[in-house]
């Protein structure tokens, strides 16, 4: 089972970047792959995912300001948040398969 470690995340005032970066012990060339978000008292939701040959799928909501990214080499996969929002603070967290990450907190806050 791959092992994903999130990091990246912190406070940002509105309008602000942050990139997201989700190491893996394994291999991640053959995985699909997402990011997810949880804000309080929330239901846990897709944000972004991207497969094997790089195609990738946006929620909504962050479409035109997020980018999903892989570097096979790296065993890392990111997400290039822009235009930050304050509801798109929650706690971020990558997936992969049956594993996922311990969580990032994205805080979006003037």
């Amino acid at each position: 089972q791959v092992q994903l470690v999130e990091s990246g995340g912190g406070l940002v005032q509105p309008g602000g970047s942050l990139r997201l970066s989700c190491a893996a012990s394994g291999r991640i060339f053959s995985y699909f792959m997402a990011w997810y978000r949880q804000a309080p008292g929330k239901q846990r939701e897709l944000v972004a995912s991207i497969i094997n040959g790089g195609m990738t799928n946006y929620a909504d909501a962050v479409k035109g300001r997020f980018t999903i990214s892989r570097d096979t080499a790296k065993n890392t996969m990111y997400l290039q948040m822009n235009s930050l929002k304050p509801e798109d603070t929650a706690v971020y967290y990558c997936n992969c398969g049956l594993s996922w990450g311990q969580g990032t907190q994205v805080t979006v806050s003037s």
